[in-house]
């Protein structure tokens, strides 16, 4: 039997509950390889989000082009991706590398209301990344956002 290989696209979390450290645990409790691109650095604990320090799109780019270009990916979960431009990084090489099997986990609000994604970006992920996804997560007000309504229910 193969391994299934997963990679995560996502920002960090330092308390390991959340982001690119809690898809990492997930992915080897499930008995897959994980493989990770940063997209961002994210100072946070449970109170809150301190900082955030985005990682610049040519280099969340370069990243995906070395995991690509080396590991076959059976799998790709998105989280947290910040701003337009790290949306259309992503986008663009999800598209050039023909990726299968892609969860979007849309990362707009932290637990603590903290926003991590900018609303310029909203649009964006609509309409470059949506289309390449095989399934969404969001909560009600993700839904609400990526629908453009002021509210979603179940």
């Amino acid at each position: 039997m193969k391994r299934i290989n997963a990679l995560t696209i996502a920002g960090t979390d330092p308390s390991g509950g959340a982001g690119i450290q809690a898809d990492l645990k997930t992915f080897s409790a499930l008995g897959a390889y994980g493989c990770s691109v940063i997209t961002a650095l994210v100072a946070q604990n449970t109170r809150g989000v301190q900082s955030v320090y985005r990682i610049e799109p040519d280099f969340v780019a370069a990243q995906l082009d070395s995991v690509f270009s080396d590991v076959r990916i059976d799998t790709t979960k998105i989280g947290m991706l910040a701003e337009t431009d790290i949306v259309e990084a992503v986008a663009e090489r999800l598209a050039r590398y023909r990726v299968a099997n892609v969860v979007l986990d849309t990362v707009m609000l932290a637990k603590s209301g903290d926003p991590l994604l900018s609303a310029s970006a909203v649009e964006t992920l609509r309409q470059r990344l949506l289309p390449q996804v095989s399934l969404i997560t969001p909560n009600l007000p993700e839904a609400a956002a990526l629908l453009d309504a002021p509210h979603a229910r179940t």
